[in-house]
Protein backbone atom coordinates (compact mmCIF):
# COMPACT_ATOMS: atom_id res chain seq x y z
CA UNK A 1 0.00 0.00 0.00
CA UNK A 2 0.93 3.57 -1.08
CA UNK A 3 1.11 6.27 1.82
CA UNK A 4 3.10 8.92 0.37
CA UNK A 5 0.99 11.05 -1.80
CA UNK A 6 1.29 14.69 -1.68
CA UNK A 7 -0.25 16.02 -4.61
CA UNK A 8 -3.17 17.52 -2.46
CA UNK A 9 -3.57 17.64 1.39
CA UNK A 10 -5.63 14.76 2.75
CA UNK A 11 -7.29 13.36 5.71
CA UNK A 12 -5.69 10.32 6.98
CA UNK A 13 -8.58 7.67 7.87
CA UNK A 14 -6.29 4.87 9.39
CA UNK A 15 -2.83 3.24 8.12
CA UNK A 16 -2.71 3.87 4.27
CA UNK A 17 -6.16 4.62 3.97
CA UNK A 18 -6.80 8.20 2.82
CA UNK A 19 -10.40 10.26 2.77
CA UNK A 20 -10.60 11.37 -0.76
CA UNK A 21 -9.21 14.45 -2.42
CA UNK A 22 -10.62 17.50 -0.56
CA UNK A 23 -12.46 20.19 -3.42
CA UNK A 24 -15.35 21.92 -3.60
CA UNK A 25 -18.49 20.10 -3.51
CA UNK A 26 -20.27 22.02 -5.70
CA UNK A 27 -17.62 21.40 -8.32
CA UNK A 28 -16.95 18.66 -10.86
CA UNK A 29 -13.06 16.99 -10.22
CA UNK A 30 -12.85 16.35 -14.01
CA UNK A 31 -11.01 12.85 -15.64
CA UNK A 32 -7.79 11.51 -14.52
CA UNK A 33 -5.04 8.90 -14.23
CA UNK A 34 -3.84 9.26 -10.29
CA UNK A 35 -0.29 10.86 -10.45
CA UNK A 36 0.38 10.67 -14.26
CA UNK A 37 1.74 13.74 -13.88
CA UNK A 38 4.99 12.06 -11.84
CA UNK A 39 7.33 9.52 -12.38
CA UNK A 40 5.83 6.70 -10.37
CA UNK A 41 2.34 6.00 -9.70
CA UNK A 42 -0.20 3.29 -8.05
CA UNK A 43 -1.78 0.64 -10.62
CA UNK A 44 -4.23 -0.06 -8.44
CA UNK A 45 -6.87 2.26 -6.38
CA UNK A 46 -9.34 1.23 -4.38
CA UNK A 47 -12.25 3.30 -3.38
CA UNK A 48 -14.66 2.56 -0.50
CA UNK A 49 -18.21 4.56 0.05
CA UNK A 50 -18.60 4.98 4.00
CA UNK A 51 -21.27 7.44 3.32
CA UNK A 52 -23.32 8.29 -0.07
CA UNK A 53 -24.49 11.80 -0.92
CA UNK A 54 -27.68 12.92 -0.56
CA UNK A 55 -27.49 13.83 -4.16
CA UNK A 56 -25.16 13.40 -6.75
CA UNK A 57 -21.01 12.73 -5.43
CA UNK A 58 -20.99 9.64 -7.92
CA UNK A 59 -17.38 8.75 -9.54
CA UNK A 60 -17.13 8.40 -12.86
CA UNK A 61 -15.10 5.92 -15.11
CA UNK A 62 -13.55 5.68 -18.48
CA UNK A 63 -11.84 3.02 -20.38
CA UNK A 64 -8.72 4.98 -21.54
CA UNK A 65 -7.89 1.79 -24.18
CA UNK A 66 -11.48 2.98 -25.42
CA UNK A 67 -10.57 6.69 -25.11
CA UNK A 68 -7.07 5.69 -27.37
CA UNK A 69 -9.70 4.38 -29.83
CA UNK A 70 -11.96 7.12 -30.48
CA UNK A 71 -9.47 10.25 -30.66
CA UNK A 72 -8.67 11.37 -33.84
CA UNK A 73 -5.53 9.68 -34.79
CA UNK A 74 -3.85 12.73 -36.01
CA UNK A 75 -4.08 14.03 -31.63
CA UNK A 76 -2.77 10.29 -31.04
CA UNK A 77 0.12 10.96 -32.64
CA UNK A 78 0.98 14.43 -31.56
CA UNK A 79 0.95 13.48 -27.64
CA UNK A 80 2.79 10.34 -28.80
CA UNK A 81 5.84 12.31 -30.59
CA UNK A 82 5.45 15.78 -28.63
CA UNK A 83 4.20 14.37 -25.17
CA UNK A 84 2.97 16.40 -22.78
CA UNK A 85 4.73 19.39 -19.85
CA UNK A 86 2.86 20.26 -16.67
CA UNK A 87 4.04 22.89 -15.04
CA UNK A 88 3.61 23.54 -11.73
CA UNK A 89 3.58 27.11 -9.15
CA UNK A 90 3.73 26.41 -5.90
CA UNK A 91 2.80 29.77 -4.09
CA UNK A 92 1.63 29.71 -0.86
CA UNK A 93 -1.85 29.97 0.05
CA UNK A 94 -3.06 28.42 -3.65
CA UNK A 95 -3.44 25.17 -4.19
CA UNK A 96 -0.85 22.89 -2.28
CA UNK A 97 2.50 24.50 -1.18
CA UNK A 98 6.01 23.10 -2.42
CA UNK A 99 6.72 22.04 1.49
CA UNK A 100 3.01 20.20 1.91
CA UNK A 101 3.72 18.70 -1.38
CA UNK A 102 6.97 17.38 -0.83
CA UNK A 103 6.43 16.73 2.85
CA UNK A 104 9.89 18.94 4.27
CA UNK A 105 10.69 22.36 4.97
CA UNK A 106 13.95 21.73 3.25
CA UNK A 107 14.81 23.15 0.07
CA UNK A 108 17.67 21.25 -0.90
CA UNK A 109 15.75 17.49 -0.16
CA UNK A 110 13.04 19.05 -2.89
CA UNK A 111 16.03 19.59 -5.16
CA UNK A 112 17.50 16.10 -5.03
CA UNK A 113 14.00 14.49 -5.27
CA UNK A 114 13.36 16.75 -8.44
CA UNK A 115 17.05 15.61 -9.64
CA UNK A 116 15.95 11.96 -9.05
CA UNK A 117 12.36 12.33 -10.80
CA UNK A 118 13.72 14.47 -14.10
CA UNK A 119 11.61 17.33 -13.03
CA UNK A 120 13.26 20.74 -13.56
CA UNK A 121 12.87 23.37 -10.90
CA UNK A 122 13.14 26.78 -10.00
CA UNK A 123 12.78 28.86 -7.17
CA UNK A 124 10.72 31.53 -7.15
CA UNK A 125 10.60 35.01 -5.36
CA UNK A 126 8.10 34.89 -1.79
CA UNK A 127 9.09 31.14 -0.96
CA UNK A 128 7.21 30.45 -4.64
CA UNK A 129 8.83 26.99 -6.55
CA UNK A 130 8.21 26.53 -10.32
CA UNK A 131 8.49 22.58 -11.59
CA UNK A 132 8.32 21.20 -15.15
CA UNK A 133 7.63 18.13 -16.16
CA UNK A 134 7.73 16.32 -19.33
CA UNK A 135 5.79 13.04 -19.30
CA UNK A 136 4.33 10.55 -21.91
CA UNK A 137 0.37 11.23 -22.63
CA UNK A 138 0.09 7.87 -24.50
CA UNK A 139 1.45 4.63 -22.50
CA UNK A 140 1.42 0.99 -23.30
CA UNK A 141 0.21 -0.86 -20.10
CA UNK A 142 2.44 -3.18 -18.63
CA UNK A 143 0.63 -6.37 -18.44
CA UNK A 144 -2.03 -6.55 -21.45
CA UNK A 145 0.42 -4.77 -24.15
CA UNK A 146 -2.50 -2.40 -24.95
CA UNK A 147 -2.63 1.26 -25.81
CA UNK A 148 -4.09 3.74 -23.12
CA UNK A 149 -4.54 7.56 -22.84
CA UNK A 150 -2.97 8.13 -19.77
CA UNK A 151 -2.63 11.68 -18.53
CA UNK A 152 -4.19 14.44 -16.12
CA UNK A 153 -4.89 16.58 -18.91
CA UNK A 154 -7.75 17.74 -17.65
CA UNK A 155 -6.77 18.65 -14.15
CA UNK A 156 -4.36 20.46 -15.51
CA UNK A 157 -5.24 22.88 -18.20
CA UNK A 158 -6.20 26.35 -17.31
CA UNK A 159 -9.53 25.72 -19.59
CA UNK A 160 -10.96 23.18 -17.27
CA UNK A 161 -11.14 25.63 -14.45
CA UNK A 162 -14.82 26.82 -13.53
CA UNK A 163 -15.41 30.20 -15.10
CA UNK A 164 -14.63 32.05 -11.87
CA UNK A 165 -11.69 30.31 -10.66
CA UNK A 166 -10.35 30.96 -14.38
CA UNK A 167 -11.09 33.93 -14.60
CA UNK A 168 -9.53 34.84 -11.13
CA UNK A 169 -6.22 32.89 -12.05
CA UNK A 170 -6.15 35.23 -15.70
CA UNK A 171 -6.26 38.61 -13.67
CA UNK A 172 -3.91 37.40 -11.12
CA UNK A 173 -1.25 35.77 -12.93
CA UNK A 174 1.07 35.97 -15.88
CA UNK A 175 0.82 32.54 -17.97
CA UNK A 176 3.98 31.39 -16.87
CA UNK A 177 2.99 31.68 -13.05
CA UNK A 178 -0.65 30.22 -12.85
CA UNK A 179 -0.67 27.61 -10.28
CA UNK A 180 -1.08 24.36 -12.98
CA UNK A 181 -0.97 24.30 -16.49
CA UNK A 182 0.16 21.62 -18.95
CA UNK A 183 1.74 21.91 -22.50
CA UNK A 184 2.88 19.80 -25.55
CA UNK A 185 6.36 18.63 -24.30
CA UNK A 186 8.16 21.17 -25.93
CA UNK A 187 6.27 24.16 -23.86
CA UNK A 188 3.62 24.99 -27.06
CA UNK A 189 0.19 25.13 -26.63
CA UNK A 190 -2.23 22.80 -26.52
CA UNK A 191 -4.88 23.69 -29.45
CA UNK A 192 -8.76 24.70 -28.56
CA UNK A 193 -9.64 22.01 -30.87
CA UNK A 194 -7.61 19.00 -29.11
CA UNK A 195 -8.85 20.41 -25.85
CA UNK A 196 -12.21 19.82 -27.20
CA UNK A 197 -12.14 16.34 -28.87
CA UNK A 198 -10.48 15.24 -25.23
CA UNK A 199 -13.29 16.61 -23.34
CA UNK A 200 -16.02 14.80 -25.95
CA UNK A 201 -13.98 11.51 -25.74
CA UNK A 202 -14.28 11.36 -22.33
CA UNK A 203 -17.94 12.19 -22.01
CA UNK A 204 -19.09 9.97 -24.44
CA UNK A 205 -16.82 7.17 -23.01
CA UNK A 206 -17.66 7.93 -19.40
CA UNK A 207 -19.94 5.15 -17.15
CA UNK A 208 -21.51 6.45 -13.71
CA UNK A 209 -22.96 4.80 -10.85
CA UNK A 210 -24.64 6.07 -7.94
CA UNK A 211 -22.50 5.19 -4.36
CA UNK A 212 -24.45 3.55 -1.56
CA UNK A 213 -23.05 2.58 1.69
CA UNK A 214 -20.44 -0.46 1.69
CA UNK A 215 -19.60 0.21 -1.97
CA UNK A 216 -16.28 -1.11 -2.95
CA UNK A 217 -14.65 0.09 -6.53
CA UNK A 218 -10.97 -0.91 -7.25
CA UNK A 219 -9.53 0.20 -10.67
CA UNK A 220 -6.93 -0.69 -12.93
CA UNK A 221 -5.21 2.78 -12.71
CA UNK A 222 -3.58 2.56 -16.10
CA UNK A 223 -6.83 0.72 -18.03
CA UNK A 224 -9.14 3.57 -15.73
CA UNK A 225 -9.47 7.29 -15.61
CA UNK A 226 -11.73 8.33 -13.16
CA UNK A 227 -13.59 11.69 -11.89
CA UNK A 228 -15.71 12.94 -9.45
CA UNK A 229 -19.55 14.45 -9.48
CA UNK A 230 -20.64 17.50 -7.47
CA UNK A 231 -23.00 16.71 -4.51
CA UNK A 232 -25.25 17.39 -1.58
CA UNK A 233 -25.11 16.70 1.71
CA UNK A 234 -22.44 14.97 3.25
CA UNK A 235 -20.23 12.35 1.55
CA UNK A 236 -17.34 10.31 2.54
CA UNK A 237 -15.22 8.09 0.29
CA UNK A 238 -12.28 6.26 1.72
CA UNK A 239 -9.45 5.36 -1.05
CA UNK A 240 -5.90 3.59 -1.18
CA UNK A 241 -3.48 2.99 -3.40
CA UNK A 242 -0.71 0.04 -4.23
CA UNK A 243 1.51 -1.62 -6.92
CA UNK A 244 3.48 1.79 -7.37
CA UNK A 245 4.99 1.74 -10.61
CA UNK A 246 7.92 3.78 -12.20
CA UNK A 247 8.43 5.87 -15.61
CA UNK A 248 11.40 4.05 -16.32
CA UNK A 249 9.79 0.56 -16.22
CA UNK A 250 7.11 1.52 -18.44
CA UNK A 251 9.42 3.47 -20.84
CA UNK A 252 11.20 0.13 -21.07
CA UNK A 253 8.49 -2.35 -21.62
CA UNK A 254 7.47 -0.10 -24.23
CA UNK A 255 10.57 0.04 -26.27
CA UNK A 256 9.68 -2.63 -28.81
CA UNK A 257 6.34 -1.96 -29.11
CA UNK A 258 4.89 0.47 -32.07
CA UNK A 259 1.16 0.24 -31.99
CA UNK A 260 -2.19 -1.96 -31.13
CA UNK A 261 -4.83 -1.77 -33.49
CA UNK A 262 -7.05 0.42 -33.15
Amino acid sequence: MFGEYGDLPRAGIGGKVYGSTPYPQDQAILFHNESSHMHRWPLRIWFYCAQAAEQGGETPIVDCREVYRRLDPAIIERFRERKVMYVRNYNDGIDVSWSEFYRTEDRATVEEFCRRAGVEFEWKPDNGLRTRQVCEAVRVHPQTGEMVFFNQIQLHHISFLEASAQQAVLSLFEEKDYPRNVYYGDGSPLEPEVIDDISRTYERTAVSFRWQPGDILMLDNMLTAHARKPYVGQRKIAVAMAKMFYAEQAEGRAAGVTDTPR
